[in-house]
């Protein structure tokens, strides 16, 4: 950035034919743009015209106050430089024009004749800089955004003329119109330079304060604002803007006199800019003053009661919009002001018939508009509704906040909607725009209903909410359109409004309120809710859509809430529920990493099981009878990390059953696999994961803290009350270990088959891992009372005693492990050799064979060979006879006679 003094000038321009002052134009359209030419004047003329007036003896002029007599060759003068600059102002000489302006605004205080050039320099301030050289809008730039801020600075000049020919300059700048005339060797400024000056300078926060001044002048105040809305179009003037507090100051003139309209539009219109580029929070905070709220209550009701335009209406929903964010904020006075009452009245005021003052004569129309009020309406019940904005409330607040829902009847009105789509509704809506107006509030309904509990009941939601189900799956001929957001999923069927209505089931049933569930069940909900599963599981198979596994979930979870701790309906649940559950169970893994719900599906299966089946005999030997003790351990042998956790959870509470244990002996996995062997395997990942300290055959490395984490191992000792658990304890729950001990200690730990010696070693650990967790409490004991104090010499000697129990069981189960490995060692070697004395024993024969068959083929290929073997036999023959000759007895010869072979 150069400073304020005027840079070198650059050389005179070439007088090439293509711009020879001279040759002008011919008249038409230029390319250019339509319509638009460029007329360059006689340079010798612009030059004299240049020369007759010196900025300089212009300012010096001015400055001179002495004599009164000098006013008019001051406003000769002035004329002068009217006239020189009258096809823009050069860059260079924007700062000697702006002392002018500021001079002529002194002088304005005493002479009123000063006024009309003053507004004639203005207006050469709206028209496009000029500039020598391409650098120039860079060299400049600081001068320029000074000079600019200027302009703002005028208004405080207390005459209407000047500050509208001020906010018609800044209009200007959003004219990207090329003036019809040139200086000689000048070019225009770029079309966003004017722009980019203002934000640069600050005008838009200069704009903002100057309202003050203009406060009961409507025009005057008119032209500021539409100024404003110029400039509001940028981001960093809509932050120069809100540091003059603009959203607070803008909202008090929504409610302005102003028959034109136009003060509540251009204020809007602002607004919503600044909404748009800037931090919701700061908007939201500069609008929650009680002045602020009350204003847009006015506003947003004129609207409502008066304006019958299209463009009235437009303008009221955005007012709307507006008050839904000030109801997200609990900092907002909108139940002081009235305005959260107003709203409530007119969600409902067609649903319910009931006279109310604040809308008697209002009637909403089928236009788009009122339609969009209604959808705007919904939404604020919702977001009155929201669990942030009840927890930030102060109690007090809260309270009104559900008197105010309640009082207004906004249950009947939702629950309207929970009833078949025989016919269009109320108002002439279309069928998808009721559509639409029904999902809403049935999506609205799911946020309000656990808030009004009694009003929920008194109005029978429950069985309005299942006839509606009932329909959701009955064959009546429907189709939905699924064009709204909430329609998503639901064209061409009623899937839209089953999800939307379970929706409202679930946020009422995971309140576990007694007097809901049991109205619930009393009505034969779980048989129902099994129907609308089986139905939704048929078409999931169909085609597997994000829409049916949500309704599917839902249900799943209404089952597990409604029959948790109520033997009664568990047995209503069994055999049907069974059987359905059993296909969730069996699910292929490869869905569930599909991305479309299968993971979610499959939790809330396995909470439905745990919930709806445990703890009823009926149901749990069914459910072993359909081999379900097998299919979970299939999915445990998937070793996902966030399936484990419940499914041995399930399967530790199905061990109270005598049966499950058998189950899970018999049950075999890939290559034989058994369940103990899978259990220890799962101890082994978890104890990796964990960071648990073992050697390379899996033995004790720390005698003392066998089978502590390394997270464990780095937590200081930290003093706890009695009530609060430790560090050791809450470990427990935050891995399976715990799971894995309960389930191999219901397993046995005698005898089970499939384990390797690594198994066994792991297993010493496991068999001894409550031993070792009293352990790990004592020494958090021992810690935190050296912390605290010092023992007693009796106390520190027990301290002592059981820590060295502790440790010695470490040790021998240590050395337990060290007796497995070296009894496998010393097995492997006795294998070894067996297989070695088998293997002598193979060759061994295989000799043998072969020597006999070197003496077959040697007797068959040489004669004498062959007489001497006779011989051998003969000689063996007669060695093995008895040498005591048998009395009487006849002697049988041996030889076959005539034998011609050699075998």
């Amino acid at each position: 950035m150069s400073s304020l003094a005027e840079p070198p000038a650059s050389r005179a321009p070439s007088r090439s034919p293509a711009r020879s002052p001279a040759l002008t134009p011919a008249p038409g359209p230029s390319r250019c743009g339509e319509g638009r030419r460029w007329n360059v004047s006689d340079a010798g003329e612009d030059d004299a015209q240049l020369r007759s007036v010196d900025l300089n003896d212009v300012i010096k002029l001015l400055e001179n106050s002495d004599s009164k007599d000098l006013e008019k060759e001051q406003l000769k003068t002035l004329k002068k430089v009217v006239k020189r600059f009258e096809n823009g102002l050069p860059l260079k000489d924007l700062a000697q024009v702006i002392e002018i302006l500021n001079l002529c605004a002194e002088k304005m205080n005493e002479q009123e004749a000063f006024t009309e050039p003053l507004c004639e320099l203005i207006k050469l301030c709206g028209l496009p800089f000029q500039k020598k050289k391409l650098s120039d809008e860079v060299s400049y730039s600081v001068a320029v955004s000074k000079s600019i801020a200027q302009l703002g600075y005028l208004m405080r000049v207390p005459s209407s003329q000047v500050r509208i020919q001020i906010c018609k300059c800044v209009v200007s700048f959003y004219n990207t119109e090329l003036p019809r005339k040139l200086l000689s060797g000048y070019q225009p400024t770029s079309a966003n330079y004017k722009i980019q000056m203002a934000e640069l300078g600050g005008l838009a926060e200069t704009l903002i304060l100057s309202l003050a001044l203009v406060e009961n002048q409507l025009t005057e105040k008119l032209w500021v604002l539409k100024a404003l809305q110029h400039l509001s179009s940028s981001g960093v003037n809509c932050r120069l803007m809100m540091k003059a507090q603009a959203a607070s100051r803008l909202c008090l003139y929504l409610n302005g006199v102003d028959p034109s309209g136009q003060l509540v539009f251009r204020s809007s219109e602002i607004l919503w800019n600044l909404l748009e580029n800037t931090s919701k929070e700061e908007f939201v905070n500069q609008l929650s003053s009680l002045e602020c709220v009350h204003a847009l209550k006015e506003a947003f009701v004129d609207l409502l009661m008066h304006g019958f335009r299209h463009y009235d209406r437009q303008l009221r929903n955005d007012l709307l919009v507006i008050a839904t964010l000030l109801a997200e904020n609990p900092a907002a006075p909108m139940i002081e002001s009235g305005f959260t009452k107003l709203l409530i009245v007119l969600a409902t005021f067609t649903e319910v018939k009931i006279p109310n003052p604040l809308v008697k004569g209002l009637k909403l129309t089928c236009s788009y508009e009122d339609f969009e009020l209604k959808k705007l309406l919904f939404n604020v019940i919702g977001v009155l509704c929201k669990d942030s904005c009840a927890v930030q409330l102060s109690l007090f607040l809260f309270l009104l906040t559900l008197q105010l829902l309640s009082e207004n009847d906004v249950m009947p009105a939702l629950l309207y909607y929970v009833k078949p789509n025989q016919k269009p509704g109320f108002h002439d809506w279309s069928a998808a725009q009721y559509e639409e107006l029904q999902l809403h509030a049935i999506a609205i309904l799911a946020s309000v209903a656990p808030l009004l509990v009694d009003k929920y009941l008194s109005c029978q939601a429950n069985t309005l909410l299942l006839v509606f189900l009932e329909w959701c799956i009955g064959q009546d001929p429907f189709f939905g359109q699924g064009n709204s957001f909430h329609g998503t999923g639901g064209r061409g069927n009623k899937l839209a409004q089953m999800r939307y209505s379970l929706r409202v089931l679930r946020s009422v049933v995971s309140l576990y309120d007694d007097a809901v569930n049991l109205n619930l069940c009393d009505q034969g909900a779980i048989s129902q809710l099994l129907d609308i599963l089986k139905y939704a599981a048929n078409k999931s198979k169909e085609k597997e859509d994000p829409t049916l596994l949500e309704v599917q979930a839902d249900i799943l979870f209404l089952l597990s809430a409604l029959c948790e701790n109520d033997l009664h309906r568990k047995e209503l649940f069994s055999y049907e529920g069974v059987d359905i559950l059993i296909p969730f169970i069996q699910m292929d893994p490869k869905k569930l990493h599909s991305g479309l719900g299968h993971n979610c599906l499959l939790f809330s299966a396995l909470d439905c099981l745990w919930s709806c089946v445990i703890g009823c005999y009926i149901a749990e030997d069914y459910f072993l009878e359909k081999q379900g003790i097998f299919l979970l351990l299939d999915l445990l042998a998937l070793k996902q990390k966030n399936l484990c956790n419940i499914i041995l959870g399930v399967l530790v509470e199905f061990c109270d059953n005598p049966k499950t244990t058998s189950h899970i002996s018999t049950w075999r996995g890939e290559k034989d696999q058994t369940a103990a062997n899978l259990l220890i395997q799962l101890w082994r990942q978890e104890e990796l994961e964990l960071g648990v300290e073992r050697d390379q055959y899996g033995r004790i490395v720390d005698m003392k803290r066998p089978i502590a984490s390394s997270f464990q191992k780095q937590q200081e000792v930290i003093p706890m009350p009695a009530n609060c658990p430790s560090f050791a304890i809450m470990e427990i729950s935050e891995n399976i270990r715990a799971k894995l001990y309960s389930l191999l200690c219901k397993l046995g730990f005698e005898n089970l088959p499939g384990l390797s010696a690594k198994d066994f070693v792991t297993l010493a650990i496991t068999r001894r891992y409550l031993d070792f967790k009293v352990g790990e409490v004592w020494s958090e004991l021992c810690a935190e009372l050296k912390e605290e104090f010092r023992p007693v010499a009796s106390d520190e000697e027990a301290l002592k005693v059981i820590s060295e129990i502790s440790e010695d069981t470490g040790r021998m189960i240590a050395a337990l492990q060290t007796e497995v490995l070296e009894s496998q060692h010393h097995q492997e070697i006795q294998e070894e050799q067996k297989t070695y004395t088998k293997i002598q024993a193979i060759h061994k024969q295989r000799e043998t064979v072969n020597k006999s068959w070197e003496n077959f083929l040697t007797r068959t290929s040489n004669y004498e060979a062959l007489k001497k073997a006779k011989r051998l036999q003969e000689k063996s023959v007669e060695a093995s006879r008895s040498k005591s000759k048998t009395q009487n007895g006849a002697v049988h010869s041996t030889d076959i006679k005539g034998l011609g072979t050699t075998v």
